[in-house]
């Protein structure tokens, strides 16, 4: 019987050069340019090693944009599936949108994590987007200016001149009462930190989207998860936090905006969807939110009486929105208040899922796009015959510790899941509290491990 050859097209224009192809093919088969760039200015993939080709859609499946297909050609003596150029599709885009529900049964679309943002935005009644493109989020952008919501809820939309910009853009708008975010990556939340600071210290609403990347520094535009302590430790000056949210779907990145802006405004407070690359750039199905009109000024004044926008100016007085404070006594109430504030949202605001818990022996915590990897290598650990369970912090801060602890108790040992260095598990030994055994899991520099490595980790690190 002749060789099973296979055939790889990328669609060029829509690869961002993630390297993940490079790395599933087994055949070495793929590359990416070195002196060539797509029309946005990305390194692609391309057949570096055409004849190794086996098609084994391999790098099919691992693409988050879906910019691949791959063909195989039929032995001689087969019969082809295509009778004009005897080739059968093997894996695509195509299959994902065919399995689309229909529209009147319920609104789903096929899209990635960073397009649902910008959709669930408009549908949410946001007032305002303030942001700046930086890989791998700069959909969020591009996806508001193709939907123009201007022209039908009056939403604005703005490419500040900088991550500074944006999250001074954000404090104005939010301390005028408005529903405002911002989205960026990694290195531009960095630069955003004073104004997040800011924003704290004076009680400002407003949602801001981190779709990480691999540091430190510049680092990589490639998928990571280290961004975790920047972000549930607040990041910048002073005694404060910001409650943050971690998807780890396309559907939870629609979910999570309406959910980060009513939170926002019952706290006051910042409010971060701490997402990444796999999750941003990825493709799902997802239910879009129904439409939420906008706020009329009335509403906006009943629920935001604080704000220092001129509504009802003769009959409150003047609101001045700050986080300046000279006085120390004056300052140190301030800052009690909003310990007391935080507390009570570490009392409320706890969100967690568990899988597979209740026979389990051993715990993998994980959360974003490593606890999808860690459920299938939950699924593998119990073909070998270790029984594992998931916990997964929905909630990054405020962190469910007192749930970790509780569940922890019947289990022989705890590994956390982290696409960084360890950073998560210092928060989960925190709250096992050293009455078991507590290890930790996770690649660098932008590479995303697959199941077995984490059922390999985990039999090395505490199965044993």
């Amino acid at each position: 019987m002749s060789k099973i050859k296979g055939a790889v097209v990328v669609d060029v224009d829509r690869c961002k050069g993630c390297n993940l192809c490079v790395v599933a093919c087994p055949t070495q088969t793929l590359a990416l340019t070195t002196n060539e760039v797509n029309h946005k200015g990305y390194v692609y993939s391309y057949m570096a090693q055409p004849d190794s080709c086996i098609g084994c859609s391999s790098c099919a499946i691992v693409c988050p944009d879906g910019c691949i297909s791959v063909y195989k050609t039929k032995p001689a003596t087969a019969k082809p599936a295509v009778v004009a150029d005897k080739v059968e599709i093997v894996s695509g885009v195509a299959p994902l949108v065919n399995n689309v529900p229909a529209e009147e049964e319920r609104e789903v679309v096929l899209m990635k994590g960073n397009e649902a943002i910008a959709h669930a935005a408009v549908r949410c009644g946001c007032d305002g987007y303030f942001g700046y493109p930086i890989t791998p989020q700069s959909e969020v952008l591009e996806t508001l200016a193709e939907l123009k919501p201007w022209e039908t809820t009056g939403m604005v939309v703005l490419q500040a001149e900088s991550e500074v910009a944006a999250i001074n853009m954000l404090y104005g708008g939010g301390g005028t009462g408005k529903r405002v975010m911002t989205s960026s990556a990694s290195v531009g939340i960095a630069l955003m930190q004073e104004g997040i600071s800011y924003m704290a210290g004076a009680e400002v609403p407003g949602v801001i989207v981190n779709v990480q990347r691999g540091g430190p520094g510049l680092g990589t535009i490639q998928p990571s998860q280290s961004d975790y302590n920047q972000a549930t430790r607040g990041g910048g000056n002073g005694d404060y936090n910001v409650i943050v949210l971690a998807p780890n779907s396309v559907q939870e990145m629609a979910d999570f905006v309406d959910q980060a802006f009513e939170l926002a405004f019952k706290y006051r407070t910042p409010v971060m969807i701490l997402t990444d690359g796999v999750i941003g750039q990825m493709m799902e199905k997802v239910v879009l939110p129904p439409y939420k009109p906008r706020r009329t000024e009335a509403e906006l004044v009943a629920e935001c009486p604080w704000a220092s926008n001129g509504n009802g100016l003769k009959q409150r007085g003047v609101n001045v929105v700050t986080s300046l404070e000279l006085d120390p006594v004056e300052m140190e109430k301030k800052n009690l208040q909003l310990q007391a504030k935080f507390k009570k949202i570490a009392e409320n605001e706890v969100r967690y899922e568990t899988v597979g818990c209740e026979d389990a022996d051993y715990l993998i915590v994980a959360f974003g796009s490593a606890a999808r990897i860690s459920e299938k290598a939950m699924s593998l650990a119990r073909e070998r015959g270790i029984k594992v369970g998931l916990f997964r912090p929905i909630t990054l801060w405020p962190f469910p510790e007192a749930e970790i602890r509780e569940i922890s108790k019947t289990m022989k040992g705890v590994l956390t899941m982290e696409i960084n260095a360890g950073q998560m598990v210092f928060d989960v030994r925190a709250a096992v509290e050293s009455q078991i055994p507590v290890a930790h899991f996770g690649r660098l520099g932008g590479i995303v491990p697959d199941p077995e490595e984490v059922v390999n980790a985990l039999v090395e690190k505490l199965v044993k």
